[in-house]
């Protein structure tokens, strides 16, 4: 199954500019997910970090990797534009983060993540972040789900 951005609006609450996936790819349900991340200049994020040496954050491929997360774990989707309005995925772990070596501008970041486990309120991944085939970034990620209406 493959993803545009629509229906990634669809399925994820994030907007710009904390929105970073931007096409997927292959999607298997509560399995696996293999998106994309076209990292640009324009991003806001390196107009502070750095000036001299735009660098993409480290924690924001962590974030980019727990929203392609977010995407296969719930293959439910309403379809409406508040789906998912109801309830919030945190990302609430991170352990063996590693940074290979910088993401700039121009690079498109290859977002893999496999479920090691999912439940109704917890989620267990392994995601890597590769770029033109090396891996820049891995990280084992947990996200809690939580109901809004609580």
């Amino acid at each position: 199954m493959e993803l545009d951005i629509k229906e990634i609006q669809k399925r994820l609450p994030h907007r710009y500019p904390m929105l970073l996936v931007d096409r997927v790819l292959e999607l298997v349900p509560r399995e696996r997910v293999v998106a994309i991340k076209n990292v640009s200049i324009n991003e806001p994020f390196f107009e502070g970090h750095f000036p001299h040496m735009p660098v993409m954050p480290g924690v924001l491929i962590i974030e980019a990797l727990a929203q392609a997360a977010a995407l296969f774990s719930f293959p439910e989707v309403s379809g409406s534009d508040d789906a998912g309005q109801d309830t919030a995925y945190y990302l609430v772990g991170v352990d063996e983060a590693r940074f290979r070596r910088p993401v700039v501008p121009g690079d498109q970041l290859r977002l893999e993540v496999e479920a090691e486990r999912i439940s109704r309120v917890m989620c267990k991944y392994r995601g890597k972040a590769l770029v033109d085939g090396q891996v820049v970034a891995e990280a084992k990620l947990m996200c809690a789900i939580r109901s809004l209406s609580d």
